[in-house]
């Protein structure tokens, strides 16, 4: 997990300033709190918050790991890699891979979500059918131009564990950072 004093952050309630205070009335289930109806939906349900990719790459990258030398465990993976690609055919999903890629230090199988929707769907179905296997859930987060922004953040500071974390080798997105701010 990177660490989250090397990073800003707006204040949460910029766009809510000056509102009268929120009440403390309890709900009727006795514990939560009654929050104010605007009949407005956040803006959120319908797209991801910016700088969220919207384009091609995708707003998350889901990638789901296996300790390829665990057989039960591969099993497992490859059988929830078949039926992700027959229970959710509009996702974007990649090849299995049987050896660690890139920064995964174990084998993995990627899938990536563009729509809040899709988002909403696929995770909570992803907390219960994972069985055994690790997921990291992380943003590709983008600026105007549409390049990614800071792939270091979004994989550690940004990022969402389901299981066991793993640590991830980031030793070339760092060098891929240091590269980007020389030139």
């Amino acid at each position: 997990m990177a660490d989250p004093s090397l990073y800003t952050y707006p204040s949460p309630l910029q766009g809510y300033e000056n509102l009268a205070p929120l009440g403390t009335e309890v709900s009727p289930d006795g514990k939560s709190l009654l929050n104010p109806e605007t009949g407005i939906k956040s803006k959120s349900y319908e797209k991801f918050t910016e700088p969220l990719d919207s384009g091609i790459r995708g707003a998350f990258d889901v990638h789901i790991y296996h300790f390829q030398k665990n057989k039960e465990q591969a099993k497992f993976a490859r059988e929830l890699w078949e039926r992700i690609r027959r229970e959710f055919p509009e996702l974007r999903i990649y090849r299995f891979w049987e050896e660690p890629i890139g920064p995964h230090p174990v084998a993995m199988f990627e899938v990536n979500l563009f729509t809040p929707e899709q988002f909403g769907a696929f995770i909570p179905w992803l907390v219960i059918n994972r069985g055994p296997l690790s997921a990291l859930v992380h943003p590709n987060t983008v600026d105007e131009k549409g390049e990614l922004l800071d792939e270091e953040r979004d994989h550690t500071q940004r990022a969402i564990w389901m299981g066991e974390q793993l640590p991830l080798d980031l030793s070339l997105v760092k060098r891929l950072k240091q590269q980007k701010a020389a030139h």
